[in-house]
């Protein structure tokens, strides 16, 4: 069951990245122009950020275990769709329809582990599960420069879509066997209301962060940003007054959760900026390829991979300190990674401090994530996975556009990535902040919790 759920999941995520090592012979080949490579790049990221919220209720209503296959089959059809794209309008179109199946699945994935394991089994699951989330961006750049210079069978960049559809077919045929069904039960109706303000109020707020800084921030990003702003202001209360709301927000009432999931947030955005801009700066400023750029990755994965799939089994008092512990050893490993190499990169002396980043990264999410879905019920269990996908989707496009703007506006690419480096460290400040009150949050519960108990025990006693 896991593994069906993960490959899902590392499908849905190497095609949010897969796409950028290939944009250059899509362009050539396509005899397509900036505007629609850009779509085909980023009209993935947007639609996902737009719908991950909706799919995720659409879980609840018609069964996760439903929704997974008819996201999973929805992609794979789209990403059929793609690869015989006959011209850049095409492939924009199934870029979007295949972001939509993407949306589907992705958010039933995390519910689906959390109403399904327990204690122990869920943090090992979730180990699992952080670890593809993160890793399949830099997954999709490897193999997307993998595929595309191999050019296999003479189909130049269409095997990159076209590999999802054996793997997806495989999914689909074993999926039903495995994947529970849902217990039958009332459910929910969808909130239409509620979906119509938060999809506008999400397109008004990812437009401009995708592809505002190319154009240099004009005066309808700003307007667009601050409307976005306003409606999902909005769409937040009235959440609180709807019977049957879209996104639960009692989720976010557990001490702790609020800045836990903002802890998260910033981590996953930190990692999404720090991955672009050096792998811009290795092409840019050092002359790597796109894929042996994406390989000098492969150290952060590895530290990423062995903490990820070792944290479930530390010591409590270890395990509570990691979230705090993380943020500073990813701000650490990059800073001192830059500082160090990047005017000449050193493939001995990076992989240490990648290793660390990569152990820090994992750190101070997967540990995080666990707790907080161990403080929420099991019915509000779309909500908190809602919250997990769509969270990182925002804070990543705003680290781009902002941070992606100083990087660009520096004089040099080396000095770019410094300033980037910089503005990283203290964002995982901020995370280790958020991630130390979230745990002081819970340690207060806690002592709270076990004085009432005493206090009942003393009256009984009386």
């Amino acid at each position: 069951m896991l593994a069906v759920l993960l490959a899902g999941q590392v499908m849905a995520s190497m095609d949010g990245s897969i796409v950028s090592v290939a944009a250059e012979t899509m362009r050539e080949e396509l005899n397509a122009g900036g505007g629609a490579i850009q779509l085909i790049v980023s009209g993935y990221l947007l639609t996902t950020g737009v719908l991950l919220v909706t799919c995720a209720r659409i879980g609840d209503i018609v069964g996760r275990r439903r929704a997974f296959l008819l996201g999973l089959g929805w992609f794979t059809g789209a990403s059929l769709l793609c690869g015989l794209a006959p011209d850049a309008t095409v492939l924009v179109v199934a870029r979007i329809v295949q972001a939509v199946g993407a949306a589907l699945l992705t958010p039933q994935i995390f519910s689906l582990i959390q109403v399904h394991w327990d204690g122990a089994a869920r943090r090992r699951a979730i180990g699992l599960y952080s670890m593809v989330l993160a890793l399949g961006v830099a997954l999709g750049q490897v193999i997307g420069g993998l595929v595309a210079g191999a050019d296999l069978f003479g189909l130049s960049w269409r095997p990159i879509f076209l590999i999802n559809v054996p793997l997806g077919v495989l999914l689909l045929a074993v999926g039903p066997r495995v994947l529970p069904r849902s217990p039958a039960a009332e459910r929910p109706r969808l909130d239409l209301a509620g979906v119509a303000v938060l999809t506008v109020a999400m397109t008004a707020l990812t437009v401009p962060l995708i592809f505002g800084s190319d154009q240099g921030w004009p005066a309808w990003a700003w307007i667009s940003l601050a409307c976005g702003a306003v409606l999902l202001v909005a769409f937040v209360r009235y959440e609180t007054r709807v019977r049957d709301p879209l996104l639960d927000l009692a989720a976010l009432r557990p001490a702790g959760v609020k800045p836990g999931l903002a802890a998260c947030w910033i981590i996953m955005g930190c990692y999404t900026v720090f991955l672009l801009t050096l792998t811009l700066h290795l092409q840019a400023a050092l002359g790597y390829s796109p894929l042996r750029a994406g390989l000098a990755f492969v150290p952060y994965a590895l530290g990423f991979g062995a903490l990820s799939l070792s944290w479930s089994r530390y010591p409590r008092r270890l395990l509570g300190a990691l979230p705090i512990a993380g943020p500073i050893a990813f701000a650490a490993g990059a800073a001192v990674l830059v500082l160090l190499y990047r005017d000449r990169w050193d493939p001995v002396g990076t992989v240490p401090l990648l290793l660390l980043a990569g152990a820090g990264h994992a750190a101070g999410y997967s540990p995080l994530i666990a707790r907080i879905t161990s403080l929420v019920e099991p019915r509000q269990a779309s909500a908190i996975s809602a919250l997990n996908a769509t969270g990182p989707v925002l804070a990543g496009v705003t680290a781009v556009a902002g941070l992606g703007t100083v990087y660009f506006a520096a004089p040099s690419s080396a000095e770019g990535l410094l300033r980037v480096v910089t503005a990283v460290a203290v964002l995982l400040a901020i995370g280790t902040a958020c991630a130390t009150r979230a745990a002081l949050a819970r340690r207060t519960v806690k002592i709270t919790e076990r004085r009432s108990v005493q206090a009942s025990a003393d009256g009984s006693r009386g």
